[in-house]
């Protein structure tokens, strides 16, 4: 019995989650926001329905996935934009979470979304960002640029006109000032390598 009115609570708030498919189905940004679906899924290790029920599902349960979900409608087109408008009065955002960058990829995971900045210039495919992250300006126009498969651990600062290049992992707390290398690790204030090509090493950044 209790196992059903788990199940009955969750479909009810599935059905009231389902008007913000409407920006779904008007938008332009369909393909992305299935991959991101795809790759929460896997992380989250939910049980792999339809695209769309899966969707839902994510709206529903993980705020951090509707301020990306908002995102993707915001850089679609114009009719998504207005109905977004909208919608948001009703289904609110994460609200100390904030995406600002020109470019996103597919498959951006936020993992917690307490007072987490996320302004870069662009930011690749399949990345990780935990709680409590600043990604940002050192002055009006600088700001970071992102790869692919990166992970940015709870509490770290990626500050300036730098960029984390592909595979690049930022440990807690870090402080990223320079640019990082392609498959490195860096940990520290200010941030250092301590791994790189899955070799441990103690290397300063240039």
């Amino acid at each position: 019995m209790h196992d059903f009115t788990i199940k009955f609570v969750k479909n009810i708030r599935q059905i009231m989650t389902a008007p913000m498919l409407i920006l779904f189905f008007v938008s332009t940004s369909k393909e992305v926001i299935i991959l991101d679906v795809r790759r929460w899924i896997k992380i989250v290790e939910m049980i792999d329905n339809s695209d769309l029920v899966n969707l839902l599902h994510l709206l529903d349960e993980y705020p951090e996935f509707r301020n990306i979900y908002y995102y993707r409608i915001k850089k679609g087109n114009f009719i998504g934009f207005l109905l977004m408008q909208i919608i948001k009065l009703f289904y609110k955002e994460c609200p100390s979470l904030f995406l600002n960058s020109n470019h996103i990829g597919s498959g951006l995971f936020i993992q917690h979304g307490f007072s987490t900045m996320v302004s870069a210039e662009s930011i690749g495919d399949n990345c990780w960002i935990n709680q409590q992250v600043t990604i940002g300006y050192n002055s009006q126009k600088e700001r970071p640029t992102i790869g692919n498969n990166v992970t940015i651990n709870a509490g770290s600062k990626v500050i300036g006109k730098v960029t984390l290049n592909d595979n690049v992992t930022v440990g807690a707390n870090a402080v990223v000032v320079k640019n990082v290398p392609n498959n490195c690790v860096v940990v520290g204030v200010p941030a250092y390598i301590v791994k790189r090509d899955g070799v441990k090493v103690k290397e300063q950044l240039i």
